[in-house]
């Protein structure tokens, strides 16, 4: 039942939407505005347990939130101009609906309350400097999310999504050489149920977890542990490939030149293993990337590589270029394989790319060498040869053995 107080129309220049972060705790554990915001709107929105936890204040009328999630919003947003509340767990802009709401309002429509982040909740019970630990979500994500930051020393502190996410994450670890890792598990932080328990990730027999759930991981990396070094150019053999593979001196070099900023997307042609749209990913979490392969099983085998390199989002188109590209995102930068680009690959690579954008191509053949010559002499760029040996034996000693070499053309589109 509305209050008269929530059923008065918001001013025009007030913000008609608050946003309330709440603990495990309660209303116990909120401040006065945040209370008041509650109490005052006509409708309030939220998951069942947050409408629970949220009861003696709602005097408007609960919605819990639909099933499916509905991303856009649009129960909420058909609300403008009434007295709306949506309630979050903790910080609601930290992995939380407020980012979600945020994108289809504009700064005076909402007023925002955080409550302390389970990621707060969970250093602030360990002792751990919050600024010294990667913090990430895998609430409703790949597990495989947390493979590029499985480092020595390093202490992580992950959301997961269910009572089953510590068992799994602890089998993830323990099967790629860190079993020795020290998990914290933190339950329904805040609240009355809290726990927190501790085993390594070899050993875990915890049993029944809550649903609510935060794990905090000390990485300890065994012998054989699948580091993922930072910077370009990553050993060939942690990758599966079939021999299609740009190997590590020209992917560093690639990579250099297609010189990845903050948001980008790119177009990977004639993808082979996947290598250059992995790397590309993994050297920032905003970075995405389209590959594209003619085979089949190079296109499953890029997906397990993928996987294994924990960025699960890499787009796999199968089909042969240029047609596999129509319809595709307009792209920040394109590489092309040393393989070959004929059949006006080039050409519509260069058509798509924003202006701006990256091309780099690469070529192992006299053909598409001469290709790469024709256009830098339309288009101007870099044109470099690439030569790279390595010592290898011969008879009872040692000599330098060529890898073929590579011409790689350069160029930012106008």
């Amino acid at each position: 039942m509305s209050s008269p107080e929530s059923d008065r129309p918001v001013l025009a220049d007030a913000p008609w939407l608050s946003i309330v972060g709440i603990g495990e705790d309660g209303a116990a554990g909120l401040g006065e505005a945040a209370r008041a915001a509650i109490a005052g709107a006509a409708h309030v929105f939220g998951g069942r347990r947050h409408l629970e936890l949220a009861a003696p204040l709602i005097t408007g009328e609960a919605h819990p939130w639909p099933v499916p999630f509905d991303p856009g919003m649009a129960a909420v947003l058909a609300l403008k101009g009434s007295r709306v509340c949506v309630l979050a767990s903790g910080d609601p802009f930290f992995f939380g609906v407020g980012a979600t709401l945020s994108r289809h309002l504009s700064h005076g429509e909402f007023v925002a309350f955080p409550a302390p982040s389970a990621f707060s909740l969970a250093a602030s019970r360990l002792g751990w400097p919050l600024q010294g630990a990667e913090c990430l979500s895998l609430h409703g994500r790949p597990l495989d999310l947390i493979r590029p930051h499985l480092h020595p020393g390093a202490r992580l502190i992950a959301l997961t999504s269910d009572g089953d996410g510590p068992a799994a994450l602890a089998g993830l670890l323990a099967g790629s050489g860190f079993g020795a890792s020290r998990l914290t598990v933190l339950e329904a932080l805040g609240g009355p149920q809290e726990r927190i328990r501790t085993r390594p990730a070899e050993k875990w027999d915890l049993g029944p977890v809550d649903a609510l759930n935060v794990v905090a991981v000390e990485v300890t990396a065994g012998e054989n542990a699948r580091v993922l070094p930072f910077g370009f150019g990553l050993a060939d053999d942690l990758f599966e490939h079939d021999g299609q593979i740009t190997k590590r001196e020209i992917r560093a070099l690639t990579l250099s030149a297609l010189s990845p900023r903050r948001g980008e997307l790119l177009w990977d042609i004639g993808a082979g293993s996947g290598s250059i749209g992995i790397e590309w990913m993994l050297a920032h979490p905003s970075l995405s990337a389209i590959t594209i392969e003619r085979d089949p099983a190079r296109a499953e085998r890029i997906a397990l590589n993928a996987a294994r390199f924990g960025v699960p989002g890499l787009k796999i188109v199968t089909g042969a270029a240029p047609a596999a590209l129509e319809g595709l995102p307009a792209p920040d930068a394109i590489f092309i394989g040393g393989g070959g680009s004929g059949d006006g690959v080039l050409d519509v690579a260069l058509a798509s790319l924003k202006s701006g954008g990256r091309l780099v191509a690469n070529a192992v053949t006299l053909d598409m060498e001469a290709v790469l010559i024709a256009a830098h002499s339309r288009h101007g760029g870099a044109l470099t040869r690439i030569e790279v040996a390595r010592a290898a034996p011969i008879g009872t000693m040692t000599g330098w053995r060529s890898a073929m070499p590579v011409t790689q053309w350069a160029w930012v589109k106008p």
